[in-house]
């Protein structure tokens, strides 16, 4: 299919085998590993996205989608990459914009990996609901799957960035209980960046809450915070 094989060819030959020996366990892509299923080639990111930036503009959402069902992560990453982009256009209709949105959320089992959704999940996902009813968000971060619920909380970083937080907090407080600790991770960061917003936001959060929340999403959350702050909220003084 048109494009495909150049990108895979292109792909290929940036491609290092002692980095595609080291990534299956930098991604849990072993038995029981979060990542489990995934094959590497080692091709750093900065020359997927030099791949993508040659392609985005011409190739269909027919030829992306085959290219993100692909077994291989650079392959999906570089797809993806090429989707944000595509997204980004300026002079986009908003029947186009939904296309990319339609087409994301039909493939989001692919999304299945942090680099994947944190790539993506703010810049298409989060771009486009940021002014429309947020109900999606909320049905992901319920819904069990751990990558849809990573999907959830990250794509509130476009919310954040233009000051807006309540639906930040609310899926934080969903999220707060999760087992997992990609979660932990992804929330504490959201809750960070608020904080860097908006500190009594904040903090008024957080004393409501940090005796029930994971210590690594805790610690994310107040990275930011004064030293002797951070202690007493780390050692519930708060």
């Amino acid at each position: 299919m048109g494009y495909i094989e150049d990108i895979k060819s292109e792909l290929r030959k940036h491609a290092d085998p002692d980095k595609a020996a080291f990534l299956p366990k930098y991604f849990n892509a072993f038995p029981g590993g979060y990542g489990e299923g995934d094959q590497f080639i080692g091709v750093k990111v900065p020359l997927q996205r030099k791949v993508a930036r040659k392609y985005y503009k011409n190739i269909s959402l027919e030829e992306l989608e085959s290219l993100l069902r692909e077994p291989v992560h650079e392959y999906r990453l570089t797809a993806l990459i090429m989707l944000v982009n595509k997204f980004q256009q300026k002079k986009m209709e908003e029947e186009e914009r939904k296309a990319i949105v339609d087409f994301y959320l039909r493939n989001i089992s692919y999304v299945n990996n942090w680099d994947l959704v944190d790539s993506t999940a703010d810049k298409i996902l989060g771009a486009y609901l940021f002014d429309k009813e947020k109900a999606l968000l909320y049905k992901l971060a319920q819904s069990g799957d751990l990558w849809k619920q990573r999907i959830a909380i990250i794509a509130t970083f476009y919310f954040i960035r233009n000051e807006d937080y309540k639906d930040t907090l609310q899926i934080a407080k969903i999220l707060l209980h999760h087992k997992h600790d990609l979660i932990h991770k992804a929330v504490g960061w959201a809750l960070r960046e608020v904080g860097k917003k908006n500190f009594q936001l904040l903090y008024n959060f957080l004393k409501e809450h940090y005796k029930n929340m994971p210590r690594t999403m805790l610690r994310y959350a107040i990275e930011r915070f004064e030293p002797e702050l951070r202690k007493k909220f780390l050692k519930g003084l708060i």
